[in-house]
């Protein structure tokens, strides 16, 4: 790699490191390229991505960030895989660790906050941001359904009763 690739590359990671609430740090040897491209595109779709770079490249581009601390983990080939979202990283990292014996998580970092791997597991069981918003619409509209039904019960009833009525003067 020539230094300006090398520079180019530096500041591309410093920038990501620096915007990623959640980085992820896993050993990838003996994947092959289709599962290296199917855990890519799993990150997508789950709105993280995978960066696979010179370790010695890493550590500089760490320098300045919240993350710093996953340095210590970057040895061997590693792939780092970051997100916005606190959950979707390590969900998705996880999952594929279950699938791949050849994918193994070493650790990461959340803010400043170093991750053990049973933390990086704890943090995939958590409900993603998407799934919460979720819960808390739901919470929100379920009184007004209730309300609705409530409202809807009692006429319901009444012309259950006049059709009954109805049935009952026209049979005899």
């Amino acid at each position: 790699m020539e230094r300006a690739a090398k520079k180019d590359a530096v500041e591309a990671l410093n920038g990501l490191f620096k915007t990623t609430s959640v980085a992820v740090v896993a050993h990838y040897s003996g994947l092959t390229v289709a599962q290296m491209q199917k855990l890519r595109t799993q990150m997508k779709l789950a709105g993280a991505s995978v960066k696979v770079s010179k370790n010695r490249l890493a550590k500089i581009a760490l320098e300045g960030t919240d993350v710093v601390a996953i340095g210590s983990l970057l040895k061997g080939p590693t792939v780092i895989a970051t997100s916005d979202d606190p959950v979707a990283a390590p969900k998705v990292a996880v999952e594929f660790a279950k699938l791949n014996e050849n994918f193994v998580i070493l650790g990461g970092s959340m803010g400043k906050t170093v991750l053990t791997v049973d933390s990086v597991k704890a943090l995939a069981a958590l409900p993603s941001l998407d799934e919460l918003r979720a819960k808390i619409v739901g919470l929100l509209v379920a009184p007004a359904t209730k309300i609705a039904r409530l409202s809807t019960a009692p006429a319901s009833k009444l012309a259950r009763v006049v059709q009954a009525y109805a049935s009952k003067s026209e049979a005899a």
